[in-house]
């Protein structure tokens, strides 16, 4: 069995096979929300999203909150079943708001991919692969060099990386990159 192989076996199952994964929880609770990493914790998953060990690629851990989130209370009198505090659940994946946040810290990179490292009770984190598109071994690599242009800037704002296809319907197994038609609420509506 090769290594990256093996790696993906063990990040079946982390609690049971992976004798390093509880050390990272406690480690990782103790440090930032958005910590810059040397290198990845998955090495298989992080080079099968396009990940290569070079200058100008860097790692960035994100940690977010599991869970629903809360809207602020309102300030004037509401009926409390009519002031939207409970179920209320983000419209975006926890792991395209992973990459916003960490575009958002590094503002000179590009958000290329991202992938989960761990989670516990109430904990998420994503490791994100971010790209310098001014460093010339980027634009220079044929593989990067489509995301240098202006076309791919803030492209994780606008839901093009695979999280947020994923989370606007674009990516279906079996479908490709065909939209799922009609859209899962059209179908609710239509009693199919």
């Amino acid at each position: 069995m090769g290594l990256y192989k093996f790696m993906q076996k063990i990040w079946k199952n982390p609690r049971r096979d992976n004798p390093y994964y509880r050390e990272h929880m406690i480690k990782w609770r103790g440090e930032n929300t958005i910590v810059r990493s040397d290198k990845p914790t998955r090495i298989d998953r992080a080079r099968s999203l396009g990940y290569k060990a070079k200058p100008g690629v860097t790692i960035a851990r994100v940690r977010i909150v599991k869970g629903g989130r809360k809207r602020e209370s309102p300030h004037m009198g509401r009926k409390p079943g009519a002031a939207g505090q409970n179920k209320y659940s983000t419209k975006k994946n926890l792991q395209t708001i992973c990459e916003e946040r960490a575009q958002r810290v590094f503002r000179n990179m590009n958000v290329l991919n991202s992938y989960e490292v761990g989670d516990d009770g109430k904990h998420k984190w994503y490791e994100v692969i971010l790209i310098d598109t001014n460093n010339p071994q980027i634009f220079n690599d044929k593989d990067y060099a489509r995301l240098c242009t202006n076309k791919h800037q803030g492209r994780v704002f606008r839901g093009l990386t695979s999280a947020g296809k994923r989370g606007r319907g674009l990516t279906q197994k079996g479908l490709g990159t065909e939209k799922n038609r009609p859209s899962i609420r059209a179908k609710g509506r239509l009693g199919k």
